[in-house]
């Protein structure tokens, strides 16, 4: 099916605005609804400094239900003390009171410049409308409205069946920068309209994140606002899928689809990126070992510098394999740039595989796959390249 033509998921409506909270005028305020309350389950920033939103929603979604998240972009409520809790919670309120629901079933969220207050009167002014205008078809508004320096918007969805009934998955999402494992500034929301049971849902969700948003790198700047969310609304009308089911093994992979491929568009639009690269750890001790190897490639400044100046400079690999706590034997250690084989046994194949793998480094989508030789573990990371533009849109981020 095509991506494209999935605009919602049954019994879930959707709504955005321009409220003022950004300078640029554009949309920045969101509301997502199901038309019943939802099993959801959540993960969220494990930053010692947590935001007001993030303080008021967590304790919230373990409770094992949410029926509306209120995601605003420009202010990400920070830092911002009792202050900040209040704002946070008075924004669940004028959702909640909108759309007539307990206000422990609204999930509020932000994303934007740390420290500021929430300009409140906006708030006011703005979220009571929304609740009257919420459509099935405004996925789009939505994930326009949660971005902050991102360059395009993020949404991706697939198709299942269970019991005999179709059903859909969808997530949105935002981030471009602050962008590391361990819920790495992003946002994501994924809705769906099968049942599920709650043990399930929780553990799904955790490990689909870390395949996918747990695995990826743009700067190793963990943000204070991190947060995904599984909605699951069950008006499909299947029986509730549990673990070790055969129906929740294809949930589990229909939802890694769909996060993969999210944290995947982060990476590509990581701040100033020009490059996707999967950095594939294979051969290691355990994969805690390969995770450690491909993490610390992943994130050197040196390495991602090198994939922006189109140089294969393997040194920079090794040597960040070398630093990252793993397991490794120097001398038995592979690298290749896609299929060339540029290092073997730790040693260089010389200039010709390296003008080729060279070329490889000047397509946008490429994987290093690095071979310690040592065990099974097996890991990989996606990251991106270290550009000019990502200091000028950081410089000057908050002007």
């Amino acid at each position: 099916m095509d991506n494209e033509t999935i605009k919602g998921v049954p019994g879930f409506r959707f709504v955005a605005c321009s409220a003022g909270l950004k300078k640029s005028g554009r949309p920045d305020l969101a509301l997502i609804f199901s038309d019943v309350p939802a099993r959801c389950a959540g993960v969220f920033t494990t930053n010692k400094v947590v935001a007001a939103p993030v303080q008021i929603t967590l304790p919230r979604v373990r409770k094992g239900r949410c029926q509306a998240i209120l995601v605003n972009s420009g202010n990400a409520n920070a830092c911002t003390g009792e202050q900040g809790r209040r704002d946070a919670l008075r924004c669940g309120a004028l959702a909640a009171s909108a759309l007539g629901i307990d206000e422990d079933l609204v999930a509020v969220s932000s994303t934007g410049v740390i420290g500021a207050p929430l300009a409140m009167d906006k708030f006011e002014q703005h979220v009571p409308p929304l609740a009257g205008q919420l459509r099935p078809d405004a996925i789009d508004e939505v994930s326009a409205a949660i971005m902050t320096t991102d360059s395009f918007p993020k949404r991706y969805a697939v198709t299942g069946e269970v019991d005999g009934r179709p059903y859909r998955i969808l997530g949105v999402a935002k981030g471009a920068g602050m962008i590391h494992p361990n819920m790495a500034t992003m946002l994501a929301f994924v809705l769906t309209d099968v049942e599920l049971d709650g043990v399930f849902a929780d553990q799904v969700l955790r490990l689909g994140v870390d395949r996918s948003f747990n695995s990826i790198t743009v700067d190793r700047d963990t943000s204070t606002n991190d947060m995904v969310l599984l909605l699951a609304n069950g008006v499909a009308g299947n029986a509730e899928i549990t673990v070790g089911s055969d129906a929740g093994r294809q949930f589990q992979s229909l939802l890694d689809e769909v996060l993969l491929e999210l944290a995947k568009m982060i990476v590509r639009d990581g701040e100033g990126a020009t490059k996707l690269v999967r950095i594939l750890v294979q051969g290691a001790a355990s994969d805690a070992e390969a995770r450690l190897a491909a993490c610390s490639v992943a994130t050197s400044s040196l390495v991602k510098t090198a994939f922006f100046g189109q140089d294969a400079n393997w040194g920079r690999i090794i040597a960040a394999v070398g630093y990252s706590g793993a397991q490794v034997d120097p001398e038995r250690v592979d690298i290749r740039f896609g299929d060339v084989l540029v290092v073997r046994d730790g040693l260089g194949t010389g200039k010709e595989l390296e003008a080729k793998a060279t070329q490889v480094l000047k397509t946008p989508e490429f994987t290093v796959t690095v071979d310690l030789h040592l065990g099974e573990g097996q890991a990989h990371y996606y990251t991106s390249d270290l550009t000019y533009d990502y200091v000028k849109i950081n410089a000057d981020y908050r002007s």
